[in-house]
């Protein structure tokens, strides 16, 4: 080694040229790689002083000088989430691979009864409706269907049917996925349905020739899909029907793909189903969609598909198609400089993204960002790119929370999410990306633990520091916004000093979701948080609430609190 090193030494005195090139190169690589690591996009956050009417919860300190750590480190690999589905998906006119002998079913009841077991704990997201008969030359759901001879779930195969918006999943042969919008075959006997899933033991996925059907009771009901058409709900027929649904057609042997197509053809993005007419729009003011009935009042049966519910002539079935609506696609950066810098705050997690979003096509006009996100301005923010200074921007993206960062702002929309639901989306997108989820490793980790622990006192910190050195702040919920989308849109819009036009608002609210919704059933199939965990986020709970209220404000929603 020392012969080594000397005639090293020997070769760098000869030629100190390459030495100082070597050398500086070094240098420059070390320095980037320093400058990446520091850089990460995400917000500082600095100390606070403390001061009276901080809103402080019972026991707890006052948050705001809190100083976090940002030590996680990036995920190093694809997570598992990442790829979402692989190539084992197949037509449907494929024939599933030669079966062997069926095992021995001697155990047969137990495992039904530990499936059914299994099967109500799947409840919030999907119900059981029973055992079917299957057919290989005509299946019972019609739709993709996909095979894992190792590793099938029922949690699995209900996320990737919903992922594609079908109504129904069924599994077979403890490997086989099937997905369709109706069910066309008859009950098999529960006893019949007895191979156990081969990638959970607890849990029956189906037989031979068998399959265990589940209903996806999807918790959004812009996730409720026929194929590529959306289930916008049942509503009463509008007073001028014929001005507010300008073109229709007679269509003796309806269905719901008839009239989607239909109105696909004719270029508008609803499809409304009235009994044999098919009936097609925009929505207006004399046509909300806001107004939604009981959906029994349409379950008329289709004249050309008796699976399938057609509306009445007083009570219209509603789709939204593919076709996009025009109305509210339109956007440009501000024609003179903003004389005010207006903020749109949120914690990490809090649905930043799609709120600027909902705000671009509100106003017309793009958002800005205190950060820069490559992928955010590949997916169309084109005020990523701006400084945030630059005054050409409807307002600014930043989750910074410390006093002087906050003062830079003459106003701001603070939007606060449930941190239980604030916390898990973060968490996914630091080590998944924006649509992406986090690996269950990461879950399972120390990651997961260390990152509660220092980005909960933060969501904290973030609207306590908000309320105290904010100038003019509209605290905004994530969760009025989604259940009430309209009104909370016209209330961010109006401090904007933007008057939107009401037909724009409801063309907003049929392209709510834009490029960054995550699947809605795919989620952990456990509860992540320790009561440890729980017992702390909700002490920030309560002072948040407190804080809120000192203000004269409503506190936080009711489903903050059932932890």
């Amino acid at each position: 080694m020392a012969k080594l090193l000397v005639k090293l030494q020997r070769y760098f005195r000869r030629k100190p040229v390459r030495f100082f090139t070597l050398l500086a190169l070094y240098l420059a690589a070390g320095s980037l790689v320093f400058l990446h690591s520091g850089f990460a996009g995400e917000p500082t956050v600095t100390g606070s002083q403390r001061g009276p009417g901080a809103g402080e919860g019972p026991g707890l300190p006052y948050l705001g000088v809190m100083q976090l750590s940002r030590g996680f480190k990036a995920a190093a690999t694809m997570p598992e989430g990442g790829r979402r589905h692989g190539p084992w998906f197949k037509s449907t006119s494929k024939e599933p691979v030669e079966r062997g002998k069926a095992a021995d079913y001697s155990s047969s009841r137990s495992r039904v009864l530990r499936g059914r077991s299994g099967r109500e704990k799947e409840e919030d997201r999907a119900r059981y409706i029973g055992c079917y008969v299957d057919n290989t030359r005509r299946r019972t759901l019609r739709g993709v269907s996909f095979f894992d001879y190792k590793k099938m779930t029922v949690f699995r195969c209900q996320d990737n049917c919903a992922e594609r918006g079908y109504l129904y999943a069924g599994l077979e042969f403890g490997a086989e996925c099937y997905c369709g919008h109706k069910v066309q075959a008859s009950n098999a006997s529960e006893s019949e349905c007895n191979m156990e899933c081969k990638g959970e033991k607890s849990n029956i996925c189906g037989g031979v020739n068998r399959l265990s059907i589940y209903r996806l009771e999807l918790a959004q009901e812009s996730a409720r899909r026929y194929g590529s058409a959306i289930f916008r709900g049942c509503f009463r027929r509008p007073d001028n029907v014929s001005i507010a649904l300008p073109v229709s057609q007679l269509m003796l042997n309806m269905s719901v793909d008839k009239c989607v197509d239909f109105c696909t053809e004719k270029e508008y993005p609803l499809s409304a189903l009235a009994g044999t007419i098919c009936r097609c729009g925009f929505p207006t003011t004399l046509f909300t969609l806001h107004e939604r009935e009981d959906e029994q009042l349409c379950a008329q049966k289709c004249a050309g598909e008796e699976f399938e519910s057609c509306g009445t002539a007083e009570y219209l079935l509603v789709y939204q198609t593919q076709v996009q609506d025009n109305r509210c696609m339109d956007r440009r950066f501000l024609p003179t400089r903003a004389k005010q810098l207006v903020a749109l705050a949120s914690f990490p997690g809090a649905g930043n993204t799609w709120a600027r979003h909902l705000i671009e096509l509100a106003t017309g006009f793009y958002t800005g960002s205190y950060y820069f996100d490559g992928s955010l301005y590949n997916k169309g923010f084109k005020g990523e790119r701006d400084h945030w200074r630059s005054g050409r921007t409807i307002c600014i993206k930043t989750h910074e929370s410390g006093q002087k960062e906050i003062e830079s702002f003459d106003s701001a929309i603070l939007l606060i999410r449930n941190p239980y639901k604030a916390l898990m989306a973060e968490f996914n997108r630091k080590y998944g990306g924006h649509i992406g989820f986090a690996a269950h490793a990461h879950w399972k980790g120390k990651e997961w633990p260390e990152f509660v622990a220092n980005y909960a006192p933060w969501w904290a910190t973030h609207t306590l520091d908000w309320l105290r050195y904010g100038k003019k702040v509209l605290v905004v919920h994530f969760e009025d916004l989604k259940r009430d989308l309209f009104i909370q849109l016209q209330r961010m819009v109006g401090l904007l000093g933007i008057a939107a036009c009401e037909d724009r608002l409801l063309c907003v609210e049929g392209q709510k979701d834009g490029n960054f919704k995550r699947s809605g059933l795919r989620k952990l199939e456990y509860d992540p948080y320790t009561p440890e965990m729980r017992k702390m986020i909700s002490g920030y709970i309560k002072t948040v609430d407190a804080a809120l209220k000192l203000r004269n404000l409503s506190g936080v929603p009711d489903d903050y609190y059932p932890r």
